[in-house]
């Protein structure tokens, strides 16, 4: 069972270089875009690494890596203009499905999450599961042409843009960052700071920790591994804390950085770009109350909760 679900992460991986290269072809017939031929090689290299980076050796895949840095850091990256809204199409769209247009989208949360209960196998491959399920629910709802499909899929990935290589990036740096003993540096900073055995102090930097951390790295998931090691085992857990609770607590409290980020680019720049909003930082401005008053309750949360 294992071995399978590992193939079909594989298939996914597959499925969404193949976008991202029909994303490179489209590109480069893309006469809107003055930047077309650096978009195009964008997604073609990421197509590649998606496709093939399973097979590829490790010095190739970082040199493709490099070469999508070099291509947004000299600005050759441009957003299409080859797609103008039919207002009045979307307007009786909206009208005709109102509520339904949420569908695929639940669809895809529920499956989700009712397939890793029922298999904890497929883990890693729900969300594709889930992704799969939800574009058959749209196109027997919507019934759209595969022009359409194709049209609005590739919309979608224009508009995502350089945006869609943060997760990618982001894992690997909190790996490079556990590596490189980012940890003990931390716990040998904090431990100047926070009395040994003050499980407030200790609790506090814990969460505040994972907050900024989580800023930095644009995941809290890559924060957790370096946060906990520097600080949470030495200052809470070795002060009798319960580590199911701390545990839960301190992820939850790096989500509080998320709310606070650009380096979390599919929270706080992906909305931004899909909205076309004006203030590139809108979304940010707007949680930064929530994050910071979820981030006191996560410390009292802990304190109380956990001793």
């Amino acid at each position: 069972m294992e071995t399978f679900f590992n193939y079909l992460l594989e298939f996914f991986f597959i499925v969404a270089g193949v976008q991202f290269s029909y994303a490179g072809y489209r590109a480069l017939k893309d006469k809107t875009n003055q930047k077309n031929m650096g978009t195009a090689i964008f997604w073609i290299i990421l197509g590649i690494l998606f496709i093939f980076g399973k097979w590829l050796p490790s010095v190739l895949s970082g040199l493709l890596v490099v070469g999508l840095g070099v291509i947004t850091l000299f600005k050759q990256f441009g957003n299409s203009e080859e797609y103008i809204e039919d207002v009045k199409k979307a307007e009786k769209s909206a009208q005709k499905y109102r509520n339904t247009v949420f569908t695929p989208v639940i669809v895809m949360a529920l499956s989700a999450i009712v397939i890793s209960f029922l298999i904890p196998e497929s883990s890693t491959t729900v969300i594709g599961i889930g992704a799969l399920l939800s574009l058959l629910v749209a196109l027997i709802i919507f019934r759209p042409s595969t022009e359409e499909v194709l049209d609005e899929t590739n919309r979608m990935v224009q508009q995502v843009g350089t945006t869609s290589i943060l997760p990618q990036l982001l894992a690997a740096l909190g790996l490079i960052f556990v590596e490189a003993g980012v940890g003990d540096i931390v716990a040998e900073l904090i431990s100047g700071v926070v009395p040994q055995g003050n499980v407030f102090l200790g609790v506090t930097a814990y969460v505040i920790g994972m907050m900024l951390f989580t800023m930095i790295m644009g995941n809290a998931f890559a924060a957790f591994t370096v946060i906990t090691a520097g600080i949470g085992v030495p200052f809470v857990l070795a002060q009798g804390g319960n580590p199911v609770i701390v545990g839960a607590l301190a992820m939850t409290a790096g989500y509080c950085g998320t709310l606070l980020t650009p380096m979390a680019g599919n929270f706080n720049v992906l909305p931004v770009a899909l909205l076309e909003m004006e203030d590139e930082y809108g979304v940010i401005k707007a949680q930064i109350p929530i994050a910071l008053i979820m981030a006191v309750i996560h410390i009292l949360l802990m304190y109380f909760w956990a001793f």
